[in-house]
């Protein structure tokens, strides 16, 4: 009998995990300068995927069919006819147009990524498949923890270590080098299984059955379906939630992922305590966190954080746990895989390719934190519930009073949040989820008292947006538009982050406001543009917003745009705000990525330039690399200015500036312009950078008394679009110092 040697199995799983899930960011990175950095980029690379990790379970599952050596000798053998293509590069794919990203974003990962990713992803099946083919192996599904176990240490390395270390070359190098190390560990597993199985063997020896031996019909395979779909969605939908109305974070993506596939390593575990335990915590936990979800918080919150991504890993360990409970014998390993791999893939289609479309806020969030609810294990508190549930004349009146009961909490709820009564809001909330937990023992009727916390907890604030402004969704994120009549004045918002506002008297319209006050930076610039350019003064800015800079434009000067999302153009084209159509109605928009439209559009066609491109707080890392700055510094004339908006509350960008700054041999500084609270101006911070030092001087005494600062220490490494990474700039005290 041939010796399962379970420890080189576990290997090869892990690091073809490790690989798989240490790509997706590295691809990402490579992509970086023709993609940007938002959120729905992210969610769509995801989408590519999961539908590549669909097409792998797919392959796993017709492969396995095959007699064991062949399986072995066709899968190796692709392999190594794959590692032709590497080291990993962008394919050369030209865009589909603006509004069509969402097509061409998983166009551009699938033709780069995809035959590598989909074999690799197979392997997780396929292993597990090959070890069971020795009958003393025992159970595989063990070894599915392992897998995961991988991909969440490829996954986190990469922003903790890779990326923080090495440039992209490097990384796929040594990503390259990584996949020869995982081809020689499968040679080694097609040597311990190859006796396993004579030639003339027609399938796979099935290990002795450790699992539920009923037929698999096609009730059951929906209910994998579906118990895979809703984590998958969920993690997607977390990930957008948090970074569009709770925690506009950089690398927050890392957690909702991280914790995802950590939830696969306890649900697939051999130990089972873990997985019941967190099972049997699952309703306390949806009951606590998850009446949150329909929450549009203004402003960080680090317990709406902590809550979000502890619903998530909760949720999908009882899920998981749950499909784990429901798995086949392991002689229909490969279809259970499939049919788990498709409900994830669908679940990321629901939250990645269709919501974005469907709903103009992040509204799959709670319809999928619904959907848990409704699929967790429901355990009995107490032999009371038990009574009520079989008892006809008792569970009636009970469900009835419950539910009344409920509705009147719930209504007090909402008018506790329209009136910001904290102390009620959460004693409120509290009783409605002791309701919930009361009426366990029927489902339903757990389900409406718990819908009825989400609407309590969140109708005020999205009654708001809709009854005093408007919301659109789009490719890049979701703009709220409010009128504030305290301070009179209308702001544009995404996600967490104000991104302009216009005051709403007709006679002081046109004043900059917010990070473009005429004491800014940008504003010191713009306003004295004909003393230091001279007239006809030519402007380019990078990022509309609500187009307040066009208000600096003398009649004699020339301004042009780029935005890269045509929503936000037709904030200024409705009228919804009227700095454009004031002040510049002739200025030219130019709708794309502005590095790329510049990089391809003439040199020396500015004076001044100004970047101003942030994605809620994301940093827009593909706009501050070593090329970015030469393709600015090519668009202006020798003595023209670049000014960049460099206000954020988790990034400190500054060295990075400075770094740039010394590696281009251009002068820099610094603007900090303080704003009182309640003004209709912001805080901000801007850097100025000249190629000639007379130019920077010269904007030093035209604005008078107006203080600018030299920049600080340079960052020891330029940013690039080689090498590029948030972690060492990070202001850990900034989200340390964030209060509940």
């Amino acid at each position: 009998m041939t010796h399962p040697r379970r420890p080189l199995f576990v290997a090869a799983i892990l690091v073809g995990s490790f690989l798989l899930f240490l790509v997706q960011p590295l691809m990402a990175r490579l992509a970086l300068p023709r993609l940007g950095g938002t959120p729905n980029v992210w969610n769509s690379a995801m989408l590519v995927y999961q539908a590549l990790l669909l097409g792998g379970y797919a392959y796993a599952h017709v492969i396995g069919r095959l007699p064991l050596r062949r399986q072995l000798a066709l899968h190796i053998a692709l392999l190594a006819l794959v590692a032709l293509t590497l080291p990993l590069t962008l394919a050369d794919l030209s865009g589909f147009g603006a509004g069509l990203e969402v097509f061409w974003v998983p166009a551009l990962l699938f033709a780069s990524v995809g035959p590598v990713f989909f074999l690799i992803s197979a392997q997780a099946p396929l292993i597990q498949r090959w070890y069971s083919a020795d009958p003393a192996a025992g159970d595989p599904y063990g070894l599915y923890a392992a897998s995961n176990v991988g991909s969440f240490a490829g996954l986190l390395s990469y922003p903790l270590l890779i990326e923080p270390l090495l440039p992209l070359a490097e990384q796929s190098l040594i990503w390259s080098i990584g996949y020869g190390a995982m081809l020689l560990l499968l040679l080694f597993v097609a040597a311990a299984r190859w006796r396993a199985a004579g030639p003339d063997e027609a399938h796979i020896a099935a290990a002795a059955p450790t699992a539920v031996q009923s037929p698999v019909g096609w009730q059951r395979m929906g209910l994998w379906l579906v118990l895979s779909a809703v984590p998958s969605g969920l993690m997607l939908s977390t990930t957008t939630h948090l970074t569009t109305d709770i925690f506009a974070m950089p690398l927050l993506w890392v957690i909702p992922l991280g914790l995802y596939l950590l939830s696969f390593s306890v649900a697939f575990a051999e130990r089972r305590g873990p997985a019941r335990l967190i099972t049997g915590l699952a309703p306390v936990v949806v009951l606590l966190a998850g009446g949150t979800a329909m929450m549009s918080q203004p402003g960080e919150s680090l317990w709406l954080l902590l809550a979000s991504v502890a619903l998530l890993f909760v949720v999908a360990v009882a899920l998981h746990t749950r499909m784990y409970d429901l798995r086949p014998d392991p002689s229909r390993l490969t279809l259970f895989y499939l049919v788990m791999s498709a409900g994830g893939a669908l679940g990321g289609m629901f939250t990645g390719l269709f919501a974005p479309l469907l709903f103009d806020w992040v509204w799959e969030h709670p319809l999928l934190v619904l959907a848990a609810a409704a699929l967790i294990p429901l355990a009995s508190l107490g032999a009371w519930q038990d009574r009520l549930a079989v008892n006809d004349k008792l569970r009636l009146p009970v469900l009835a009073g419950g539910l009344i009961l409920a509705f009147v909490l719930a209504w007090y709820l909402f008018v506790s949040t329209t009136s910001g009564a904290q102390s009620a809001i959460w004693a409120l909330y509290g009783a409605l989820a002791l309701v919930a937990a009361a009426l366990m023992f029927n489902r339903a009727a757990f389900l409406t008292v718990f819908a009825l916390m989400m609407i309590g907890m969140g109708l005020a604030g999205h009654g708001k947006a809709y009854a005093y402004g408007e919301r659109v969704r789009s490719y890049f994120g979701v703009y709220t538009v409010t009128d504030d009549a305290k301070r009179g004045m209308r702001v544009l918002a995404h996600g967490t982050t104000d991104h302009g506002r216009q005051l709403l008297d007709p006679d002081r319209r046109r004043e900059p406001t917010a990070y473009y006050g005429r004491t800014a930076g940008v504003g010191l610039l713009l306003g004295h543009a004909s003393d230091l350019f001279g007239a006809g003064a030519k402007v380019g800015v990078v990022g509309l917003g609500t187009g307040t800079l066009a208000c600096y434009r003398e009649p004699d000067q020339n301004y042009r745009f780029y935005e890269i999302d045509p929503v936000i153009l037709g904030f200024s084209t409705r009228g919804r705000y009227t700095f454009l159509s004031d002040c510049a109605p002739d200025s030219d928009v130019v709708i794309g990525d502005a590095r790329i439209a510049l990089e391809q559009e003439g040199a020396g066609q500015f004076d001044v330039l100004v970047v101003d491109a942030f994605s809620s707080d994301a940093i827009p890392l593909h706009l501050l690399t070593r090329e970015a700055l030469q393709a600015y510094r090519r668009s202006i004339r020798d003595d023209g200015a670049i000014a960049i908006h460099i206000t954020n509350r988790f990034v400190d960008l500054q060295p990075v500036l400075a770094a740039l700054a010394r590696d281009a041999g251009m002068e820099a500084a610094l603007r900090i312009d303080r704003a009182d609270a309640g003004s209709v101006l912001a805080t901000s911070n801007w850097v100025v950078l000249t190629p000639k030092a007379e130019t920077l001087a010269a904007l030093k005494q035209a604005s008078g008394a107006t203080e600018w600062r030299a920049l600080g220490p340079p960052a020891s490494t330029v940013w690039s679009d080689q090498y590029a990474s948030t972690l060492p700039r990070f202001r850990w005290n900034t989200l340390i110092g964030i209060q509940p």
